[in-house]
């Protein structure tokens, strides 16, 4: 009898024309780490009297639909995940095609994700999926991932795939060595880590239904924000801070083949730090940033990927 092994997993995802219908076609293969993505239905316990000490038979609760996905930094597949977090891309297709998202519209897509175990078999499609957050680390080593956030309608079980064959992209990971940090268009030295994290902020819709899911998920007012610990050094970010005033900070990762990726941020304040002297090791500063509607370009943030893709 065949076991479920997580080596065998495989997950493809396509966009919707309809909330919470699966397309019949047009699946993507994405590459994954490891995934939450799941559906469950909680039993509630009866309060009723006068059957004795034994309890009564519970009841069903409303279904939740959500999880996490860990997914590679890559020049391909990860457009997906961006088009997810921010809504359709801008994109340039002279030469290698230059796709931009930008923060702040209203409408974002929804997707259908299914998750298969061939072995066992079980295939879960998940239809529905709106992105909630975004997450990802920039450190020295290490394998660079991002766990993007979802919350789904609903789960539907089969023992075949729905997603027919899909299709499948060239893996081109960008490495921890691929990034950089610039602030207002230089480099910014002495970081050790930083973090950045882009939310949504979604409302889910419970409205009354026989299946117990929801009507959809709408994002509201959206944040972004993150950490960047530094060696301290100077008193640059520090006097930032005291003076209140905003910056501009990209994240970047760029390949030696030429395809790229970048964060910009166009308005990032700092919080005032504590400087702590801890012992005779090199001090360290960590600031907690959060962005901001930058009035001169009118949006927040604005995401640009390079590669050979034409459409996303």
């Amino acid at each position: 009898m065949a076991r479920a092994q997580g080596a065998r997993a495989q997950m493809a995802l396509a966009f919707e024309t309809t909330y919470g219908t699966p397309p019949v076609g047009g699946f993507t293969k994405m590459p994954f780490a490891s995934t939450s993505l799941g559906a469950e239905q909680p039993l509630l316990n009866s309060e009723l009297l006068g059957y004795g000490r034994d309890p009564l038979a519970p009841i069903k609760d409303a279904v939740t639909a959500d999880g996490d996905v860990v997914v590679p930094l890559d020049a391909e597949a990860f457009g997906f995940w961006l088009k997810a977090a921010f809504g359709d891309p801008t994109t340039t297709s002279t030469g290698p095609c230059t796709h931009e998202f930008q923060s702040g519209s209203w409408t974002l897509p929804s997707m259908s994700i299914e998750t298969g175990m061939p072995e066992v078999p079980r295939f879960a499609m998940y239809s529905g999926c709106v992105l909630d957050q975004i997450n990802w680390q920039m450190q020295r080593s290490g394998l660079l991932t991002a766990t993007a956030r979802l919350v789904a309608q609903g789960e539907t079980v089969d023992t075949t795939t729905s997603a027919g064959t899909p299709e499948s992209l060239e893996l081109q990971r960008f490495g921890h060595f691929n990034g950089a940090i610039t602030r207002n268009g230089s480099a910014l030295g002495n970081v050790v880590s930083a973090d950045i994290t882009y939310v949504n902020n979604l409302d889910r819709i419970e409205t009354i239904r026989s299946d117990g899911r929801i009507d959809g998920a709408d994002p509201s007012i959206a944040a972004l924000t993150g950490s960047i610990e530094v060696r301290f050094a100077d008193q640059t970010l520090v006097t930032q801070a005291i003076n209140g005033d905003p910056c501009e900070l990209e994240f970047a990762y760029v390949l030696p083949s030429g395809e790229s990726f970048s964060l910009t941020v166009h308005a990032v304040y700092l919080p005032r730090p504590r400087i702590e002297i801890s012992g005779p090791q090199g001090v360290q500063a960590t600031f907690d940033w959060q962005a901001a509607r930058d009035s001169t370009v009118g949006r927040m943030c604005k995401a640009t990927l390079i590669n050979d893709i034409e459409v996303y």
